[in-house]
């Protein structure tokens, strides 16, 4: 993948805003702003909405980072624009965990919602119903395209499923029964990445995808599936792991003996959760978005729609603070960019 000026900006930006992004979450969490300057440069926008980011579970690193005032990510931009964030949403990745916050949140008078989908449809009947009462929904990381006003997309879908393949291929001289270790088996994001990756293993007929399994973003879950995997395919010579939950647990079994060097492992993770793996040799390369750009960018298009300085039409564009400006894209999506690779050589540069 080829580095691009956008990325080193990118890479300097993140050890500005993301010096202290793994705060513990707590169940639910609220920040108000405390100044009105902020918001009044903002131009056109209203102040004191009530936004609630309801990501796929709470206590999960990724989503700490993407959400927290801390990291810079999107209660930081709803402070910025004189809203009040509120972080809120299950403990599991599941859609019977998820949904109960967003009623929540309705019955509370949310003016927007921001969500990460734990399934593309199940959500609908509620999210639908928010937006017929005037609530604006926007979804970030993972999509529900029929039941949302916008959605916030880490990087090209295409470009992540097929970078992760030729990231494994490169590191297992094109041949080798490999597997996918994913999140939930109903999360639109991972399935997303997962079609593309099968386009992509076309070009390497030596490579053969062997099992697919879920991990439901859950650590002990992702271990076992992953110790199960080993057990089940002793000829494996890879594991593409689209999940920082998931690949974690990954290299933490593979982190051994009997399988160290034997086994390449790639997919999404954070920087510092995977520092020890790719400095021991457990990991090679890997890559990510930076998570707090992500929801950081998610709270200026909600207030945005909220505000009616914007709508789905593509072509719409608005200033996201310190990231500039953005348009929607087709599909009503608003895309961040594209994901930085990380290796032994940079990844001591990073620390989110």
């Amino acid at each position: 993948m080829r580095r691009s000026l956008k990325r080193v900006l990118w890479a300097s930006a993140v050890l500005i805003a993301a010096s202290s992004v793994l705060a513990a979450c707590s169940s639910s969490s609220t920040t108000t702003s405390s100044g009105s300057s902020s918001a009044a440069a903002a131009g056109g926008l209203k102040k004191g909405l009530k936004v609630f980011v309801i990501p796929k579970n709470l206590g999960n690193p990724y989503f700490t980072t993407a959400d927290s005032v801390k990291s810079g990510g999107a209660i930081a931009a709803l402070n910025a624009l004189g809203a009040t964030g509120t972080e809120t949403s299950g403990t599991q990745a599941t859609p019977a965990s998820q949904i109960p916050a967003i009623q929540a949140a309705i019955s509370k008078g949310a003016n927007a919602l921001i969500v990460s989908a734990t399934d593309p449809s199940a959500l609908c009947p509620t999210l639908n119903s928010a937006m017929q009462k005037g609530i604006t929904v926007v979804t970030y990381d993972s999509d529900a395209p029929s039941c949302r006003n916008l959605f916030v997309n880490q990087a090209s879908t295409a470009q992540i499923g097929t970078s992760e393949v030729d990231l494994l291929a490169k590191q297992l001289h094109d041949t080798g029964d490999i597997a996918i270790v994913s999140a939930a088996a109903s999360a639109t994001n991972q399935n997303a990445w997962i079609g593309f990756m099968k386009q992509e293993l076309k070009k390497f007929p030596n490579m053969h995808l062997v099992s697919i399994v879920y991990g439901n973003d859950d650590p002990t879950t992702a271990t076992q599936v992953t110790q199960g995997l080993l057990q089940a395919h002793p000829t494996l010579k890879g594991i593409i792991s689209p999940t920082t939950v998931g690949i974690l647990a990954a290299a933490q079994v593979l982190d051994t003996p009997k399988y160290k060097g034997k086994i390449a492992l790639t997919g999404l993770g954070t920087p510092n959760s995977l520092k020890k793996y790719v400095s021991d040799g457990t990991i090679q390369a890997f890559e990510l978005w930076n998570p707090a750009d992500l929801g950081y960018l998610a709270g200026y298009a909600a207030v945005n729609y909220a505000s009616k300085t914007i709508t789905s039409a593509t072509g719409q564009s608005f200033t996201a603070g310190r990231l500039g400006k953005f348009r929607v894209g087709t599909d009503k999506t608003i895309l961040l960019g594209p994901p930085f690779v990380f290796t032994k050589s940079n990844i001591n540069q990073f620390n989110f």
